[in-house]
């Protein structure tokens, strides 16, 4: 036991040690590109992660808190998440300690599935609390992220990748897929796009879901993040990205980034009407079961015609596992946030509860560890949650399945593969609720 406290100790304060260092760290983004300037042409185009700022004001107090947390203001280390439901929720209820000048900002991330979103969700809380894989829907439902620092509260809002009624019904996917994006845009102070430019099947326009659900809120700021940047062989590619997304205008003013010359095979594309795929075909067209059907026939019909949006606030181009990036995006919003009472307390760090966090973690181990459809027809039941009085946690979960096929392959040769899924899911806890966990995962197959 003295052991352990003690290991635990030297491996918190290296933690506090790297973080401390790395907030006195010179900040290298620079903001290379501005609406309405002729800088960052194509020759001799050099990137550098930055954004669009599209306000000098809004630049002036953003680099103001930058030197600030140069100056060497304390880091405030994540909170973790209590491993005892009943603690949880008395915590999520706990009235908010609001400090004397409260600030707060609700950030709704959208974006089509895959985009990066609970990545980008989870470096800017500094924990993992979101779960993350390389398969589409692995968010199946919404869930809060809380930041706090100083005086401002970050609240936000992951969701999962807007899909289509269509594919809802196809796959028989959770309803859930389909309302919580588009509920969560309308709480939300600031919407932000994700977009993968390292898919170059789909960074060339914005999904159609995506547009629908800005045409609907254009009462509410939207900002372009361009995602995986650090995956972009050709990083002046990301300049013809820019320009499709936003239709050249950004907060209103053209961007004169570049002349925009197209190759003629482009401009062709370009004046075809884009054929909506059979998944998409029925969208926006159906009743009342489409969260969409505010929108006109005659709009739904325009928007299929656009690649991007006019009306985004800023841009960003980033690498969302990178800190520096993350940072600078995180900077924007606690400068955004406005004058405001806090919604939760300063100790929470998500809304969900500690089981769903271990389905959710044990779901993206199989989501990245078993071939295609296999981890989607997966069920899963907690068998032991105990909470020792050495501050281990002991949890044992079953997974069901519905083929003998299947149920080998999540065991795999000799037990490995449900063993390393469990080892790797265990040490994913063990961060999160910072305490060890012990992990035992069962298969057995659904009679």
């Amino acid at each position: 036991m003295a052991l352990r406290l003690c290991s635990r100790v030297l491996r918190d304060s290296s933690l506090v040690s790297r973080l401390l260092l790395g907030t006195t760290r010179q900040e290298s983004a620079t903001w290379f590109l501005t609406a309405g300037s002729s800088r960052g042409r194509r020759n001799g185009f050099i990137f550098t992660p930055a954004c669009f700022i599209t306000s000098d004001a809004f630049l002036n107090r953003l680099m103001k808190g930058k030197a600030v947390e140069a100056d060497g203001s304390s880091y405030r280390l994540p909170v973790s998440v209590l491993t005892d439901s009943a603690e949880q929720l008395s915590l999520l209820m706990r009235h908010p300690d609001q400090p004397e000048n409260a600030k707060v900002l609700k950030v709704a991330l959208i974006g089509a599935p895959n985009a990066g979103k609970s990545t980008l969700s989870n470096q800017l809380l500094g924990r993992k609390v979101f779960a993350v894989s390389k398969k589409v829907h692995t968010t199946r439902s919404r869930a809060v992220g809380v930041l706090t620092e100083e005086d401002t509260q970050i609240i936000l809002l992951d969701t999962p990748g807007l899909t289509t009624l269509s594919k809802v019904k196809r796959h028989n996917l959770e309803k859930a897929l389909l309302e919580d994006p588009w509920n969560t845009v309308k709480e939300a102070d600031i919407v932000v796009v994700l977009v993968d430019v390292s898919d170059r099947w789909m960074c060339g326009r914005l999904d159609f879901e995506v547009l629908k659900c800005l045409a609907q809120h254009t009462d509410i700021p939207a900002i372009l993040v361009l995602n995986k940047v650090d995956l972009l062989k050709t990083k002046d590619r990301l300049l013809d990205i820019t320009a499709e997304l936003t239709c050249g205008v950004v907060n209103g003013r053209k961007l004169r980034v570049r002349t925009v010359i197209k190759p003629p095979k482009a401009e062709k594309r370009s004046e075809r009407q884009p054929e909506p795929s059979p998944d998409e075909a029925p969208a926006g067209l159906e009743g009342d079961a489409d969260p969409s059907s505010a929108l006109s026939r005659e709009q739904l019909k325009a928007l299929r015609s656009q690649q991007g949006w006019a009306h985004f606030k800023d841009v960003f181009m980033l690498s969302s596992v990178d800190k520096e990036d993350v940072d600078t995006l995180k900077n924007y919003f606690m400068v955004a946030a406005k004058p405001g009472s806090w919604q939760y307390h300063s100790e929470v760090l998500t809304d969900q509860t500690p089981e769903q966090i271990c389905t959710n973690t044990i779901r993206e181990k199989l989501l990245e560890n078993l071939p295609q459809e296999v981890p989607y027809s997966i069920t899963q039941s907690i068998e032991l949650w105990d909470d020792g009085e050495n501050g281990e946690l002991d949890i044992s979960v079953k997974l069901y399945t519905k083929k003998d096929t299947h149920m080998r392959m999540v065991i795999g040769a000799g037990g490995q593969m449900v063993g390393r899924m469990a080892r790797e899911a265990g040490e994913d806890l063990s961060r999160v609720f910072l305490k060890d966990v012990r992990l035992k995962l069962s298969a057995k197959l659904k009679v």
